[in-house]
């Protein structure tokens, strides 16, 4: 391995209560995160040209558009099945169950303090103002300041990733003790069941994203009571990641991957709208799995903040400040530029 391709160790991380902590809400031992499987770190036989990995019912994610549109050059995308969410998807990366997964930057820097050897390689998703989360009450909903939120229901896809994070800033920044914010309840929901739980009064609030908020606001009935746009502004909010072991022993097929990401993350933003969405509609149909293709007329936009999908260091420290103040990692045991390299993304390097 040459020094250009030589991923640098990260700085020790001080063992306790807090590495136990992330392990536990993961679901992950120290001796799964550093063995992985002889598929992926290429065993010593040249390296990876398939990439197991996980997708999303009714979705294209990006590595799928830039497979489809040849930006993978020879490498070939293998779908084990379909992720549940973010911090999931990359628990199955660091323990070498699939190649690459995806999640919000938070859940990111859970999984390294836990010490996971994984490496952030291109943002893949955000906020933007097509592309956004939003929290959701009915229209005739008599909640209407953070504080109408005590005792209430909050409908989203997992609990410990971007959803809550948000939900925990909002309130935070409204003037909520943490003892207030502690009564209101978050919820696992389903993000397809989100909008019938929601109308069903199952939940007084739903986080609905993407084409499934599209979808439920043409349908009426509901209004937001924030987004994370309007809290944070434009930010890329999510990294695909790989192990180190990966990074290291198949540095051209890592390349191969990012570039070709970041360029079916430009080639969604230049390409009229009408444009991209037939081009899913058109590989979620080849595929076969029976899924429905309504929700995609709905899309606007990844999110991604940065250029080809390029990782900053504030990508990682606006979640290691949350995290630090919340007592979840120890200040100072991870620094942001450890966790993501931009080494393998050619994308605009002619």
């Amino acid at each position: 391995m040459s020094a250009a391709t030589r991923i640098p160790p990260r700085p020790p991380r001080a063992p306790g209560a807090s590495r136990r902590q992330f392990l536990t809400l993961l679901g992950i031992s120290a001796a799964a995160v550093s063995c992985g499987t002889a598929t992926a770190d290429g065993g010593g036989k040249g390296q990876v040209k398939t990439l197991k990995y996980q997708g999303a019912a009714g979705q294209v994610t990006l590595p799928e558009l830039a497979a489809d549109l040849g930006y993978l050059g020879d490498l070939r995308l293998d779908w084990v099945g379909n992720t549940i969410s973010g911090p999931q998807d990359i628990q199955s990366a660091a323990t070498g169950q699939i190649h690459f997964g995806g999640a919000f930057n938070g859940a990111v820097v859970k999984l390294a303090a836990g010490k996971a050897p994984i490496r952030a390689v291109i943002s893949y998703y955000g906020s933007d103002a097509y592309a956004y989360s939003g929290y959701y009450v009915l229209e005739d909903s008599p909640i209407r300041t953070a504080r109408d939120l005590i005792g209430k229901k909050v409908g989203m896809n997992t609990l410990g990733a971007h959803a809550q994070a948000l939900l925990d800033i909002y309130l935070s920044r409204n003037g909520l003790s943490a003892a207030e914010a502690a009564r209101v309840e978050a919820l696992v929901v389903p993000p397809v069941s989100t909008e019938q739980a929601l109308r069903q009064g199952q939940i007084e609030v739903g986080v609905l994203g993407g084409v499934l908020r599209d979808k439920a606001l043409a349908g009426g009935g509901i209004r937001p009571l924030f987004t994370d746009f309007e809290l944070l502004g434009a930010f890329s909010a999510g990294t695909y990641v790989m192990t180190e072991r990966f990074i290291a022993g198949n540095p051209d097929t890592v390349r191969t991957f990012v570039t070709g990401v970041a360029k079916a993350i430009e080639w969604s933003r230049t390409t009229p709208r009408e444009q991209v969405v037939a081009r899913m509609t058109e590989i979620v149909t080849r595929r076969g799995r029976n899924e429905d293709t309504s929700a995609l007329q709905y899309w606007r936009s990844y999110g991604v903040a940065e250029t080809g999908g390029r990782i900053g260091d504030k990508e990682f420290q606006l979640w290691l400040d949350w995290l630090g103040e919340r007592g979840e990692v120890k200040k100072g045991q991870l620094k942001a530029a450890d966790l993501f390299t931009n080494e393998f993304n050619d994308y605009g390097k002619g």
